[in-house]
């Protein structure tokens, strides 16, 4: 699933594409949006809550927002006219057209429109976003500090705790805090400054496309342990370790060092 620095860059390409301009086309591929157009509506704006996209659109009565989640295999492209789509056109949930080029949502997860005025709806459940311009990094904390008991891989994955950290991150910042993602979350002092490298790495990532967390942007030298399982740690040579950890129905592969990281 897309991180919260992939989900920001794809709210500036659209943001870039669309904002100010009016949709000659708007084409919902999705049952519940299928009898809805809204050609001849501006878009105003489009910005990144964690994970979630929210494109506002005017019309002369209200305003919109198409509020879409990349899940696991979405992606929004922008292809100018007579270019070819990057994907097949039974993929295709979301067409917004201007006037030279068209936004294109691929297998979008989630499709929805809701009243800008409700936005609340759809992401007020999220906690803090790292890349977001109201970032409160203290109800960040206490949010995660109101479960304790929790296992620290399951806390920072949490959107409710703060919006932007997915598997990738969770696994290369347990890493360089030498923290293993099973440890409660209630038993570690360092958890502001996980907090804070947290949002550093996210910060540094989302002007590239390529990602990494250890500086290196070679092939293979990204990343310290994401699914680097069977495979030498990079400070100290132990073979990184791979399991599964969460709820039934919604485990996630956590990697760590064994050595680095000891066991709780």
């Amino acid at each position: 699933m897309p991180e919260g620095d992939t989900v920001f860059r794809a709210a500036r390409l659209l943001d870039r594409a669309l904002s100010g301009k009016v949709l000659l086309v708007s084409d919902f591929r999705v049952p519940q949006l299928a009898t809805v157009d809204l050609a001849g509506a501006r878009v105003t704006t489009t910005v990144a809550r964690g994970k979630h996209l929210l494109t506002r659109i005017a019309t002369e009565d209200t305003s919109w927002t198409l509020h879409t989640h990349l899940k696991m295999e979405g992606a929004w492209r922008i292809h100018r006219d007579e270019e070819r789509w990057s994907r097949p056109a039974h993929q295709a949930r979301v067409v917004l057209g201007v006037a030279g080029a068209s936004a294109v949502g691929y297998s979008l997860g989630i499709v929805e429109l809701v009243e800008t005025a409700a936005e609340d709806t759809v992401v007020g459940h999220l906690g803090p976003d790292l890349l977001g311009p109201d970032w409160d990094e203290s109800e960040a904390l206490r949010r995660i500090a109101a479960g304790p008991e929790r296992e620290i891989g399951d806390a920072l994955r949490d959107q409710t705790n703060l919006a932007g950290l997915g598997n990738m991150y969770v696994a290369e910042l347990c890493f360089v805090s030498g923290v293993h993602p099973r440890r409660l979350a209630g038993e570690i002092d360092a958890l502001p400054r996980m907090v804070r490298r947290g949002r550093q790495m996210l910060d540094l990532n989302k002007e590239r496309a390529i990602q990494s967390t250890t500086g290196d942007l070679r092939e293979r030298m990204r990343m310290w342990v994401y699914r680097r399982d069977r495979s030498p740690c990079r400070r100290c040579g132990t073979t990184i370790q791979v399991d599964q950890q969460g709820e039934s129905g919604r485990e996630r592969a956590i990697y760590f060092c064994p050595a680095c990281q000891p066991a709780p």
